[in-house]
Protein backbone atom coordinates (compact mmCIF):
# COMPACT_ATOMS: atom_id res chain seq x y z
CA UNK A 1 0.00 0.00 0.00
CA UNK A 2 1.19 3.60 -0.97
CA UNK A 3 2.28 5.69 2.21
CA UNK A 4 -0.29 8.16 2.62
CA UNK A 5 2.19 9.93 5.63
CA UNK A 6 5.85 11.24 4.23
CA UNK A 7 8.63 12.64 5.42
CA UNK A 8 8.35 16.37 5.48
CA UNK A 9 4.38 16.22 5.51
CA UNK A 10 3.02 18.54 8.32
CA UNK A 11 0.67 16.49 10.61
CA UNK A 12 -1.64 17.38 13.69
CA UNK A 13 -2.10 15.36 16.90
CA UNK A 14 -5.69 13.86 17.14
CA UNK A 15 -5.02 12.14 20.19
CA UNK A 16 -2.55 11.71 23.16
CA UNK A 17 -0.88 13.94 25.41
CA UNK A 18 -0.14 16.19 22.91
CA UNK A 19 -3.33 16.43 21.34
CA UNK A 20 -3.79 19.69 18.78
CA UNK A 21 -0.38 20.14 18.51
CA UNK A 22 0.99 20.26 15.23
CA UNK A 23 4.96 19.33 13.54
CA UNK A 24 6.36 17.98 10.69
CA UNK A 25 7.58 14.56 9.88
CA UNK A 26 10.93 13.67 10.84
CA UNK A 27 10.92 10.24 10.56
CA UNK A 28 8.22 7.14 9.18
CA UNK A 29 8.41 3.59 10.83
CA UNK A 30 6.19 1.38 8.28
CA UNK A 31 6.88 -1.58 9.86
CA UNK A 32 5.36 -0.66 13.10
CA UNK A 33 2.85 1.95 11.38
CA UNK A 34 4.65 5.15 13.40
CA UNK A 35 6.03 8.18 12.46
CA UNK A 36 8.33 10.27 14.35
CA UNK A 37 7.21 14.30 14.72
CA UNK A 38 9.25 17.42 15.25
CA UNK A 39 9.02 18.28 19.08
CA UNK A 40 6.18 15.89 19.61
CA UNK A 41 6.45 13.17 22.10
CA UNK A 42 9.29 14.41 23.74
CA UNK A 43 10.46 12.09 26.34
CA UNK A 44 13.33 11.88 28.70
CA UNK A 45 16.40 9.75 27.71
CA UNK A 46 19.43 8.93 30.69
CA UNK A 47 22.74 8.62 28.35
CA UNK A 48 26.06 7.94 29.70
CA UNK A 49 28.99 9.24 28.69
CA UNK A 50 30.53 7.85 25.76
CA UNK A 51 33.11 9.33 23.61
CA UNK A 52 30.96 11.08 21.20
CA UNK A 53 28.68 12.48 24.14
CA UNK A 54 31.30 12.86 27.18
CA UNK A 55 29.25 15.44 29.07
CA UNK A 56 26.37 12.49 29.15
CA UNK A 57 23.21 13.56 31.19
CA UNK A 58 19.36 13.17 30.67
CA UNK A 59 18.44 14.38 26.94
CA UNK A 60 15.20 14.95 25.58
CA UNK A 61 14.35 13.79 22.66
CA UNK A 62 10.88 12.84 20.32
CA UNK A 63 9.68 9.48 20.42
CA UNK A 64 7.25 8.16 17.71
CA UNK A 65 3.67 8.13 17.66
CA UNK A 66 0.90 6.02 16.33
CA UNK A 67 -0.18 7.05 12.85
CA UNK A 68 -3.62 6.67 13.59
CA UNK A 69 -3.17 9.63 16.24
CA UNK A 70 -1.69 11.60 13.75
CA UNK A 71 -4.00 13.63 10.79
CA UNK A 72 -2.68 15.39 7.74
CA UNK A 73 -2.77 18.87 7.51
CA UNK A 74 -5.18 20.67 4.67
CA UNK A 75 -2.80 22.59 2.37
CA UNK A 76 -6.30 25.42 1.87
CA UNK A 77 -8.08 25.00 5.65
CA UNK A 78 -5.02 23.94 7.80
CA UNK A 79 -7.43 21.26 9.34
CA UNK A 80 -6.87 17.94 9.88
CA UNK A 81 -7.93 15.66 6.90
CA UNK A 82 -7.92 12.18 5.48
CA UNK A 83 -5.36 11.36 2.62
CA UNK A 84 -6.71 9.70 -0.75
CA UNK A 85 -5.20 8.75 -3.81
CA UNK A 86 -5.53 10.36 -7.23
CA UNK A 87 -4.57 9.34 -10.68
CA UNK A 88 -4.27 12.57 -13.36
CA UNK A 89 -4.25 12.32 -16.98
CA UNK A 90 -0.56 11.67 -17.43
CA UNK A 91 -1.11 8.69 -14.89
CA UNK A 92 0.76 10.24 -12.36
CA UNK A 93 -0.28 9.12 -9.17
CA UNK A 94 -0.86 12.24 -6.30
CA UNK A 95 -2.12 12.51 -2.56
CA UNK A 96 -5.25 14.72 -2.36
CA UNK A 97 -6.57 15.98 0.93
CA UNK A 98 -10.10 14.62 0.75
CA UNK A 99 -11.66 17.51 2.64
CA UNK A 100 -10.96 20.16 0.08
CA UNK A 101 -9.99 18.12 -3.05
CA UNK A 102 -6.19 20.29 -2.78
CA UNK A 103 -3.62 18.15 -4.46
CA UNK A 104 -0.51 17.33 -1.67
CA UNK A 105 2.48 16.30 -3.64
CA UNK A 106 2.32 17.20 -7.69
Amino acid sequence: MAAKLRKGDQVIVIAGKDKGRTGEIVKVLPKEDRVVVQGINMVKRHTRPSQTDPQGGIQEKEASIHVSNVAHIDPKSDKPTRVGFQTLKDGKRVRVARKSGETIDG
